[in-house]
């Protein structure tokens, strides 16, 4: 099947799919607000979509399907309007990573050119605001803030902890310190957030989760050169899952709220390269700590971790996943489900 029959096929699928769910496309390149939101006339904004699925009645769950193109993020885009929120809003990519015809091309890239657009705790920039339960990211490529206003950029937020529900799942998160940072690819509170099959490359901190955290996991993801720590983590209540995991190049693995001791479990992982293994986070700053009560299963802290880089051949298909015979590649760790190899 060539490239062109293949794309028709996978339009045809989601024409179909869109006759029996409710699913509002957009196209940056393509797209026109004015657009009714089908495959045949999508939108061009991920803001309209939101502002259109406001609307919907409907009991199933919601799904914004992003066609390739970059979106440009000139403000927060408040997800806060869902009416019936025992369902739940997705903002997918249209082609996932795992299908046959996916190509990094084709991933949704998701920027934000916005200035400070919250003052909570202190100004910085928000992508996403998660102001509902039951939200889902999946298959779309985050990329820090280059306005030159900002000190702290974040493309995932969601500040009020009484939330519950946060998917997000074969997502690349990828920041540049001195062009494009970002301060923490996902900073939430509250209960059910689950992170699977995603990477976090140069991001100062992949995930920071502070307040009524509960029902948490963290599996099958990679965190690279986090320049200060992979995760900063406050006390939690119940249920935490870290498994499958690759963590290597960071300043620091981990860092708790200080005064406190959680238990966590720490499964089947390769954490490598790291200047800091726990820490926390005192007044002057991150500082290590020898008094922990954590419990190790099949931690691996030694081994040559390769992932596949741009080079002069340009962007790879596989680009940040392990290598083939790199330490950790046996865990599954990385942007598809379903590995070729």
């Amino acid at each position: 099947m060539n490239k062109v029959s293949s794309l028709t096929a996978i339009l045809l699928f989601l024409f179909i799919q869109n006759l029996s769910a409710q699913t509002v496309y957009v196209d940056a390149i393509k797209g026109n607000d004015s657009g009714a939101g089908t495959l045949q006339a999508p939108l061009s904004s991920i803001q309209k979509a939101v502002d259109l699925v406001a609307d919907f009645t409907g009991k199933e769950d919601i799904h914004i399907k992003l066609l390739p193109g970059l979106y440009l993020l000139k403000d927060k885009v408040v997800l806060d309007k869902i009416r019936n929120e025992s369902s739940w809003l997705s903002i997918e990519a249209a082609v996932m990573p795992d299908n046959p015809d996916w190509e990094p091309t084709k991933m949704p890239v998701i920027q934000s050119v916005s200035s400070n657009n919250s003052v909570t705790q202190f100004p910085h920039s928000i992508g996403f605001l998660i102001a509902s339960n039951n939200v889902a990211l999946k298959g779309l490529k985050f990329t820090g803030n280059a306005n030159p206003d900002v000190k702290y950029y974040y493309p995932v937020n969601r500040e009020n902890e009484s939330l519950k529900g946060l998917d997000i799942s074969q997502c690349y998160f990828i920041g540049e310190r001195n062009s494009s940072p970002i301060q923490g690819s996902i900073w939430a509170h509250g209960a059910g957030t689950h992170v699977d099959h995603c990477i976090f490359y140069g991001c100062k901190n992949a995930l920071l989760l502070f307040k009524s955290i509960s029902d948490f996991s963290l599996t099958n993801s990679i965190i690279y050169g986090a320049y200060e720590a992979a995760v900063w983590f406050g006390p939690f209540s119940s249920d935490f899952v870290f498994k499958n995991n690759i963590v290597s190049n960071c300043t620091y693995f981990w860092l708790r709220a200080e005064n406190t001791f959680p238990k966590y479990t720490f499964n089947n992982s390769l954490i490598i390269n790291n200047e800091g293994f726990m820490g926390y986070y005192a007044k002057d700053g991150a500082i290590p700590a020898d008094k922990n009560e954590h419990t190790e299963n099949q931690i691996r802290k030694s081994g040559k971790l390769i992932l596949s880089e741009v080079k002069t051949s340009g962007l790879p298909k596989d680009y940040l996943n392990p290598t083939k015979g790199s330490a950790g590649k046996e865990l599954g760790a990385g942007i598809f489900i379903n590995p070729k190899n």
